[in-house]
C-alpha cells in the first residue's frame, strides 16, 4: 500500500466530514486508506463516521491521550509505505496526495514533508515552513522582529522566510496539520513523543528528522485549507500550553534558560491579548451572499485574470461585505480552493456547503473559531 492517511479528531464533527470527503477525493487513483482515530469526543463524530463512512476504519479511544499518542496509536496500524498526518480541520485539494507522493519519491534523503497551507479566507499560513525556534529565533517570533527585518537571516527564521511560499525547497519545521513521510521513518523515531501534550510535538519531531540527518521539504505546488482557529483557540490557555511546549523543547534539546523564560512569560501574555484583540475585529456580517455556479465561477475567473481589479465587471461594491459559498457537489475541492487564493480580499469570505448532510462550514480568518450552519435545523 501506498499511503496511510491518518486522522486524529476530538470533538469537530462537522470538520471532520469534509475533511475525510475530500481525502477520499484525493485518494480515488492511489493504494491508500484513511485511518480516523477519535480522542473521545462527546459530540457525535462517531457516529457520523459510521453512518457516512462505513469501510473507513475508526479507532475509538476510551480517553483522550492528546496529539502525539493518539498520532502513534493510529500509525501502529497503518499499513501505507508512506504516512500523512491530517488534521480534521483540514480540506485537501483531489491532486495533493499525488503531487506531494511524487516529490517525496524523487527524495534520497527525505524526512518530512509539508504543502501551503491557506486559512478559511484563501490567506497563506506563513506556519506552513518554519526554523529551529531557538531562544533567538522564539523571541524574533514573540516580539515581531520577523516582521520588520523579512530579509534579514538574523531575523526571518522562524517562518523560514528564506523561501517564499511559491517556492519548493529545504526548511527545518513543519506543521502537525499536515506532515508527510516514510512509515519506516516515523517508527525508527518512536513516533511523537507521548510527553508533550500538544503544540511541541510536530516541531519535535521536525527537529529529531533532521537528527537523523534526513531532510525537510516544504511543497508548495498543492494547497490545502487549514481552518487553523477552528483547532485552535488563541486565548490565554493556549499560550500557557504554547509556553509550556516551548519549554518542553529547549528542556529536551537546548540548555534551559531562566532569563529567557521570563522573556516568554512576558511575550506570550503580550502576543495572547493581540490575538484575542484580533478575534474580536474579526467578526463578519455579510451584506450579500453569493451561491456560486459553473458559470458565475467561470465568469469569475475570467474577470480575475483580465483586469487589475477582482471587482471590475462583477459590480461589487467593495465597500459591502460579501459571503461566497461553494456547493461541493458542484465543484472540485482543488477548484475551490484555488479560487480562493485568487480572489480573496478582505470584504470577501467563503463557506462551503455539503448538500447531503445539508451543512455550511467555513472560517473568516485564522483567527476565528468556525462557522457551522446546520440548514437542517432551521425551520
Amino acid at each position: 500500500m501506498q499511503l496511510s492517511v491518518i486522522i486524529l479528531n476530538y470533538n469537530v464533527r462537522y470538520f471532520l466530514e469534509l475533511c475525510v470527503l475530500s481525502v477520499q477525493k484525493a485518494i480515488q487513483n492511489l493504494d491508500a486508506e484513511i485511518i480516523v482515530i477519535d480522542n473521545n469526543s462527546s459530540d457525535d463524530s462517531c457516529a457520523m463516521m459510521k453512518l457516512l463512512f462505513p469501510n473507513i476504519r475508526l479507532i475509538e479511544n476510551k480517553e483522550n491521550s492528546g496529539f502525539p499518542k493518539g498520532n502513534n496509536i493510529a500509525v501502529a496500524s497503518a499499513k501505507g509505505e508512506y504516512i500523512c498526518i491530517l488534521n480534521p480541520d483540514t480540506v485537501v485539494a483531489e491532486d495533493t496526495f499525488d503531487k506531494v507522493l511524487t516529490f517525496a519519491k524523487s527524495k534520497t534523503d527525505l524526512g518530512i514533508v509539508g504543502c501551503k497551507l491557506i486559512d478559511g479566507a484563501g490567506n497563506f499560513l506563513p506556519e506552513s515552513k518554519r526554523g529551529i525556534p531557538t531562544p533567538w529565533v522564539a523571541f524574533t517570533k514573540i516580539f515581531g522582529l520577523y516582521k520588520l527585518f523579512p530579509k534579514s537571516s538574523l531575523f526571518n527564521k522562524y517562518y523560514a522566510q528564506h523561501l517564499d511560499e511559491n517556492q519548493t525547497g529545504k526548511v527545518d519545521i513543519l506543521v502537525g496539520a499536515f506532515m508527510l513521510m516514510k512509515r519506516e521513518l516515523y517508527n525508527e523515531m518512536g513516533g511523537f513523543d507521548e510527553n508533550c501534550f500538544m503544540y511541541a510535538d510536530d516541531i519535535d519531531l521536525s527537529y529529531r528528522a533532521l537528527q537523523k540527518g534526513k531532510s525537510n521539504y516544504y511543497f508548495h505546488e498543492t494547497t490545502i485549507i487549514h481552518y487553523k482557529g477552528e483547532s485552535t483557540i488563541r486565548d490565554q490557555k493556549y499560550m500557557k500550553h504554547f509556553q509550556e511546549a516551548m519549554q518542553f523543547f529547549y528542556k529536551k534539546h537546548f540548555r534551559k534558560s531562566i532569563i529567557f523564560d521570563r522573556i516568554m512569560a512576558i511575550g506570550s501574555f503580550v502576543f495572547s491579548k493581540i490575538k484575542k484583540n484580533q478575534q474580536h475585529n474579526s467578526l463578519f456580517y455579510p451584506n450579500e451572499t453569493v451561491i456560486f455556479t459553473k458559470e458565475l465561477l467561470t465568469f469569475l475567473y475570467v474577470s480575475t485574470m483580465l483586469t487589475y481589479s477582482k471587482f471590475d465587471k462583477l459590480k461589487i461594491n467593495s465597500s459591502l461585505n460579501y459571503e461566497l459559498v461553494f456547493d461541493t457537489k458542484s465543484f472540485s475541492f482543488q477548484e475551490i480552493i484555488n479560487f480562493m487564493k485568487q480572489t480573496k480580499a478582505k470584504n470577501i469570505t467563503f463557506k462551503m456547503f455539503l448538500p447531503e448532510s445539508n451543512f455550511l462550514i467555513g472560517s473568516n480568518n485564522a483567527n476565528d473559531r468556525g462557522i457551522i450552519i446546520n440548514l437542517s435545523k432551521i425551520e
